[in-house]
């Protein structure tokens, strides 16, 4: 069976960008990673790319009015189209897509969230989490739709908040996480054993759901 396709758009670092090109160096994870797509010609995620033969384009960020947003996200649109992806993940991509692009990638766009969704949504989910007082954190892999940080979730992954931790600490806990749950949702996607259903409810196969919850305090 053909591998499926994978674009991933990135602003900066591409941590998990690196995480989805590590899985797809094993034989048999069903996906490759066949263009990565930056805003800023500067993000080092694309000298990962590069270092891995991944193609790259950078696209520039234009302004911020209404008019400019949809100009650029059409443009994202049609440099999308060229790798034909099965899926459009986002990895650190800091820009707001206009509903055009959302429409027009629905049910393929896929994000992950420093946060237990549908808790702390938005920019500084930890500093949110750490104010809030919660004792358990994690992360989202979720589908993107027009509302933020508000699509269909995928999987989560939890880690407990500790004394004294603060949002960069506890930023540092949920990464790790994050390389782990990103890839491994991607597979359930392309594999069919996870499903957005027509209710927008992603369900996973039955035989994947076995798991003890983390408690904190223990």
């Amino acid at each position: 069976m053909a591998r499926k396709r994978l674009a991933v758009l990135i602003s900066g670092r591409g941590s998990n960008l690196q995480s989805l090109i590590d899985a797809a160096q094993a034989p048999d994870y069903p996906a490759e990673v066949v263009l990565v797509v930056s805003n800023r010609g500067d993000a080092p995620g694309l000298e990962r790319a590069a270092a891995a033969n991944i193609p790259t384009v950078h696209l520039q960020s234009v302004g911020k009015d209404p008019a400019s947003r949809q100009r650029y996200d059409q443009e994202l649109s049609r440099v999308l189209e060229t790798a034909a992806p099965d899926l459009v993940c986002l990895a650190g991509f800091m820009r707001l897509l206009t509903r055009p692009f959302v429409q027009r990638w629905n049910g393929r766009l896929l994000n992950i969230h420093p946060s237990l969704l549908p808790a702390f949504r938005g920019l500084d989910a930890q500093a949110q989490a750490i104010a809030a007082g919660v004792k358990i954190s994690g992360c989202t892999v979720h589908f993107v739709v027009e509302e933020t940080d508000a699509g269909p979730i995928v999987g989560q992954a939890a880690v407990p908040v500790l004394a004294g931790d603060d949002a960069e600490s506890l930023a540092a806990r949920i990464l790790i996480e994050e390389h782990k749950l990103y890839p491994a949702c991607a597979r359930l996607l392309c594999e069919g054993k996870a499903r957005l259903g027509a209710d927008g409810v992603v369900r996973i196969d039955e035989s994947l759901q076995a798991g003890a919850p983390l408690a904190n305090p223990a």
